[in-house]
């Protein structure tokens, strides 16, 4: 009996969205899916009362994909969730914590042990980025009010949000299409796109030039001083979006023969991405939680992780794991970005094994699914431990290529200054994508009822 069992009464006993009792239609997944969006946005603009409101950003650049506005209700986003998801995959994978994910008994301890991580995480974020002045409170109404009480205002407020979106998170899972966690992101790095490329208005009071790189661009024609380079963002982001749309058709097929039907065969396809778009998930919220922290050592005189100025910092591990300003721009440089370049494959490659080994995706757990499913390898009996040889050829080289690849990507994206962000343009259109698949897979079983068997 591991450690967390010594728990189970009150991580399997945690408040949670009911699992549907039917079978929902898929105009019901669309209705659920829509109202959970429609709710994000309204939180995303109900201002968090008692900020200062000249405080800075200090997480702008990973804003989009944090899925968090800045200011806001849900000011921490998907932070805390994803933080405290990693922490658990990491000690479970790392054998540190004693659960198998293939036991129902356990699988209930795990996702408790997530839920009670995320809330926990969400207090501490909250209270940490207050009492460091990331959001400050209000002088004047700290002068009316107390500190204190404006302190524990804002941590409350940002306490309810995080939470809000824990619950809304769950809402998606079970009800709609996707996680609601790649729907926030999907929601906040669009915003962002759309604003960044088609803004009609200036970003500051007193300037001329529209904020959007498509009005800016035009204004700057029609003043006889057009510059090209105005656009190179939003044509890195196109390039970006049809590579990763590429790469997510490429699959590499294994064939396998029926064993129940003598004579049909079939092919198993294995994602050229194998790990999916987790791995930067991942990496932009370590990032993120490096920022954070050193952010508050560096506010107590203990610059560990860097020393910053005007809320950005100028040296040490969080500079270098900062997005780089992009090629073009004065402050571009190519010695940071190649150590952005190198941190970010080394961060995708590490957390595409890691979610791998511990979202059974292993090799040795899908050739145990496919040999339950009566399938083995052609030419071969039905042993397990032949199957599992021909899948390790495949499953852990896919594995760290692929966290390669989208590390590689998100940081070429970065680089061109892509609107919303490399992270952020990568894990929308891989989300896009995979509720794509999902939403056309559910209307069809819709249509062909007896299809539901052969798809899951």
């Amino acid at each position: 009996m591991g450690f967390l069992h010594n728990f189970e009464g009150i991580l399997t006993n945690l408040p949670e969205v009911e699992k549907p009792k039917y079978a929902l239609t898929f105009n019901d997944k669309l209705k659920w899916t829509a109202l959970m969006l429609v709710t994000y946005f309204i939180l995303s603009e109900t201002a968090l009362y008692g900020l200062n409101p000249a405080t800075i950003d200090l997480f702008a650049n990973l804003r989009a994909v944090l899925a968090g506005s800045f200011g806001s209700i849900i000011t921490l986003g998907i932070g805390p969730i994803v933080t405290g998801s990693i922490i658990l995959q990491i000690l479970v994978g790392g054998k540190l914590i004693d659960l198998d994910l293939s036991d129902p008994h356990d699988q209930a301890i795990f996702q408790g042990t997530q839920k009670a991580l995320a809330i926990l995480f969400t207090i501490f974020e909250a209270v940490v980025m207050v009492l460091m002045g990331a959001l400050a409170p209000d002088p004047a109404l700290a002068a009316v009010h107390g500190q204190l009480m404006m302190i524990m205002l804002l941590v409350v407020q940002l306490t309810v949000g995080g939470i809000l979106i824990l619950f809304m998170d769950e809402v998606v899972s079970k009800w709609g299409f996707g996680s609601g966690i790649g729907l926030f992101i999907v929601a906040g790095v669009s915003s962002s796109i759309t604003i960044g490329a088609f803004n009609p208005f200036p970003a500051a009071v007193g300037a001329t030039e529209p904020a959007g790189l498509i009005p800016k661009f035009i204004y700057m024609v029609s003043k006889g001083r057009g510059d090209i380079t105005t656009l190179i963002p939003i044509a890195g982001t196109l390039v970006v979006f049809a590579i990763v749309v590429y790469f997510e058709t490429m699959r590499v097929e294994i064939p396998l023969t029926y064993g129940r039907f003598r004579g049909a065969r079939g092919r198993y396809p294995l994602k050229f991405i194998y790990a999916s778009n987790i791995p930067v998930i991942f990496a932009s919220i370590l990032m993120a939680n490096v920022q954070l922290w050193a952010t508050l050592l560096d506010k107590i005189n203990y610059p560990l992780l860097g020393t910053f100025v005007a809320g950005r910092p100028i040296n040490g591990l969080a500079f270098y794991m900062r997005r780089p300003q992009p090629i073009g721009q004065a402050e571009f440089s190519i010695v940071h970005a190649l150590i952005y370049t190198v941190i970010l494959l080394i961060l995708s490659a590490m957390f595409s094994k890691f979610w791998v080994e511990t979202a059974s995706m292993d090799s040795k757990t899908v050739a145990k699914q496919l040999q339950d499913g009566g399938m083995h390898i052609p030419g071969f009996r039905g042993d397990i431990r032949i199957i599992e040889k021909v899948l390790n050829k495949y499953i852990p080289p896919l594995t760290i290529v692929g966290g390669l690849v989208v590390g590689l990507l998100a940081a070429f994206a970065d680089i061109l200054g892509a609107l919303g962000g490399g992270m952020g343009v990568l894990l929308t259109v891989g989300i896009v994508y995979q509720m794509y698949e999902q939403m056309a897979k559910d209307q069809l079983m819709e249509i062909h009822p007896m299809l539901k068997g052969i798809l899951g």
